[in-house]
């Protein structure tokens, strides 16, 4: 790459002198290492920025993870970072660092689509409030990622088991070219796995965070229910769902997520869930005095050797940083919510989806959201008691989860799974015991890589905590990081 100058105030001796970054050690180090160098000034935002893209540039067309670009307005803004540093100021903890933003959430003046025909032209007024609190603290926005439609459709079309978009197409995973992302947050993980943005911002109302971090071996966080605002999401705040619906930051080091989490979070006043609770450091948490339950399967999945191993590796570090580890898993609790959940999510025959479309006037739907809509609502006292039976077990997980810290699990049955599945093959990444019963519980859950499969591929853990315990999370995951390795750079 190319060096150039800082816009503004730098001498030649100032510039002759900064030790150079490669533009491969600039796009593999952290969010946070990144916004440091910047702040040093031995990168510039410019610099930055060109970097990101030329990396998208060589793998996109492989991946198809990043659907939209911005990459002028992108440097026109580092120009302007770059500008401001040279007069001693920054925007904010994120000055001049290279982002990606899922489609399904908002951006001013990028084509949003959030993967339904009838946006297909759609450019917000405005950004989703997410994204306008990371531009104001300095990120620069490069593009937007693929999610499929609503984030609600699985791969689009059945027999597909990847992030799929009916506007856009299939992701691929960097690992393996013929491997599933997981989703809906696909595009987003794959493209940081990748090296093409420093971090990705996604939406997760199943596992749709924390299953593509476990498929494209990164970080991410899906935070307690009420933490972060929806506004701005294409499936927002409100309604029965309303808890299950959660954003949160995908990145390749865990400190990026403990970077970004309170950037994002807190009241808008627009989210009327949103509870305006302390943010916990997670630096403050004492790892040896944390209680910290694991189980290796739900027993109700065929879930992989290797998988299973990854969280017994994880139960061992823990326990050997101090941790009082304990095997546990109160499987007719687990049951008795994922049976629920699994009942609520079908009750109205999916007719949210249908008057988002009419909302959007988006006619040609995806075909598996098609289907899904065949089916036959139950009737409202059925429904009710669906509430009530999602309220008991919500008590009475809270009830269990009062003993321990944190516990550890996998986050799904397998790595991830072929694209082409086929209509009589397993269905998708399998996380559903693991990941959606979380999406109910409200309860904080992080995903971070603890090893590899025999074909090469990464294997996550998830890391769950009692509510409003983010911190914990977090700390957990980035000593497990620290143990097991975390991120490792793909081949592509």
């Amino acid at each position: 790459m190319r060096r150039r100058d800082f816009i503004g105030g730098l001498g030649a001796a100032a510039l002759a002198a900064r030790p150079a970054l490669s533009e491969e050690s600039i796009i593999y180090m952290s969010a946070t290492r990144l916004a440091a160098r910047i702040r040093e000034k031995q990168v510039s935002a410019t610099e930055a920025v060109k970097a990101y893209i030329a990396r998208i540039e060589a793998v996109n067309p492989k991946l198809n993870a990043v659907v939209q670009t911005c990459f002028e307005r992108a440097l026109e803004e580092a120009k302007t970072a770059d500008a401001l540093l040279a007069a001693g100021k920054t925007k904010g903890p994120l000055h001049g660092v290279p982002m990606t933003i899922k489609d399904s959430i908002d951006t001013e003046g990028v084509i949003s689509t959030g993967g339904t025909v009838g946006r297909l032209n759609y450019v917000p007024k405005q950004d989703a409030t997410v994204v306008a609190r990371l531009r104001a603290a300095g990120a620069i926005l490069l593009g937007k990622t693929n999610t499929p439609e609503y984030t609600l459709a699985g791969g689009g079309i059945a027999g597909v088991a990847t992030t799929a978009s009916i506007i856009y197409g299939i992701s691929r995973n960097p690992y393996d070219l013929t491997r599933s992302t997981s989703g809906s947050s696909g595009g987003a993980g794959a493209i940081v796995a990748a090296g093409g943005a420093a971090f990705d911002i996604g939406s997760d109302w199943g596992g749709s965070i924390r299953g593509p971090a476990h498929a494209n071996g990164i970080a991410g966080i899906k935070p307690t229910s009420g933490r972060v605002p929806r506004t701005g999401h294409i499936v927002d705040y409100g309604g029965v769902f309303d808890s299950w619906q959660q954003l949160g930051p995908l990145a390749r080091r865990v400190e990026d997520l403990i970077l970004i989490m309170p950037l994002i979070a807190g009241p808008d006043f627009k989210d009327a869930a949103i509870v305006p609770m302390p943010w916990l450091d997670p630096a403050k948490v004492e790892l040896p005095k944390l209680r910290v339950a694991f189980f290796a399967t739900s027993g109700n999945t065929e879930t992989t050797a290797e998988t299973m191993e990854g969280v017994r590796c994880a139960s061992r570090a823990l326990q050997e940083a101090g941790c009082t580890v304990e095997e546990d898993y109160p499987k007719d609790l687990m049951t008795q919510m994922s049976e629920v959940c699994g009942k609520l999510t079908r009750a109205d025959a999916w007719s949210g989806l249908q008057r988002l479309s009419d909302k959007w006037g988006t006619k040609a739907i995806s075909p598996t959201i098609v289907e899904r809509m065949k089916g036959e609502q139950v009737p409202i006292t059925e429904y009710t008691e669906l509430l009530e039976k999602q309220d008991e077990a919500r008590s009475k997980l809270l009830r269990w989860v009062k003993k321990y810290d944190a516990v550890v699990s996998p986050a799904s049955i397998r790595p991830a799974p072929a694209i082409n599945f086929g209509t009589s093959g397993p269905r998708g990444g399998g996380g559903g015991d693991y990941l959606g019963i979380h999406n109910s519980t409200g309860w904080p859950a992080g995903v971070v890589r603890a090893s590899t499969s025999p074909e090469g591929l990464p294997i996550g853990v998830q890391v769950v905590a009692q509510p409003w315990r983010e911190d914990v999370v977090l700390a957990v995951c980035r000593y497990l990081e620290s143990r097991l390795g975390g991120w490792q750079k793909p081949a592509i």
